[in-house]
């Protein structure tokens, strides 16, 4: 299969995650661009940013116009995670790659294991009543009161992820602006598009170095489809309950890392 061809299906697989779960693409992308497309793991991690980050610009508008993206706490979520992103974008350049690859495959296993928990609805901060989807409870204005220090707390902590290792960090934002900031499962999928993109920027910031290394003919096709799939993963969203989608994509999480770390181990 040639390369363009590989690019461009892990590209739409990618996309699918982003516009699906609201993150999750940069976990799939840095395994496709070692094994399928031949990056180093550091050139992996650099590309990895700039697909997640245009792709994911292209999923937040749709969301925004559905009304999905909580500005403000998402702000404040991203705004914290700035510093250590690009802390952790300046520390990446010393790991060594097998250091790389396993703290990699550990992550995604983990953030696996989170999603495949059993989900508790978010809690009416009043009533202690369930807050659930619907077309009248669709609205940011039910989403619970976000504390700031906590918000902030899990922005930095997000940031850093981001930074060392690469990925967006939607896989870990979702599932905290849910149970720490207590948004639905709606908003969070749209807001966490808006941490992504500012953690990634900051990450990429630090990263020019590594630039020049990069294939642009092989990441160019990779974003397209993207994209694309980002659009296609956003429709799906809406006719397949989200649970089922995380616990789908969780598995193949799991067989990522599990194949990543054995590769690193062997």
């Amino acid at each position: 299969m040639s390369v363009l061809i590989l690019a461009l299906v892990a590209g739409a697989v990618v996309g699918l995650a982003l516009g699906g779960l609201g993150g999750g693409g940069s976990v799939l992308a840095v395994p496709a661009l070692i094994y399928l497309l031949g990056f180093t793991p550091v050139a992996a991690t650099t590309a990895s940013l700039i697909i997640v980050t245009l792709t994911s610009i292209s999923s937040l508008a749709a969301h925004a116009r559905d009304g999905n993206v909580r500005w403000r706490p998402g702000l404040l979520f991203a705004a914290a995670g700035i510093g250590p992103a690009m802390l952790g974008g300046l520390v990446a350049g010393h790991i060594p790659a097998t250091a790389l690859t396993i703290a990699f495959s550990v992550t995604a296993a983990l953030a696996a294991w989170r999603m495949l928990r059993p989900s508790r609805p978010a809690q009416d901060p009043v009533q202690g009543s369930p807050v659930q989807d619907g077309p009248v409870q669709g609205s940011p204005a039910q989403d619970r009161p976000v504390r700031p220090p906590r918000a902030a707390g899990s922005g930095a902590g997000l940031g850093a992820v981001t930074g060392v290792l690469g990925v967006g960090g939607g896989f870990l934002a979702v599932p905290a602006l849910v149970g720490v900031l207590g948004l639905r499962m709606k908003t969070a999928v749209g807001t966490s598009l808006l941490v992504i993109v500012i953690n990634s920027l900051a990450a990429l910031a630090t990263r020019t170095s590594t630039a020049d290394s990069l294939d642009w003919a092989v990441i160019a096709p990779f974003t397209a489809a993207a994209i694309l799939g980002a659009w296609d993963g956003k429709r799906l969203a809406a006719k397949i309950s989200g649970n089922r989608l995380q616990h789908v994509f969780a598995y193949v999480l799991l067989a990522v890392a599990a194949f990543m770390l054995l590769d690193s181990l062997i």
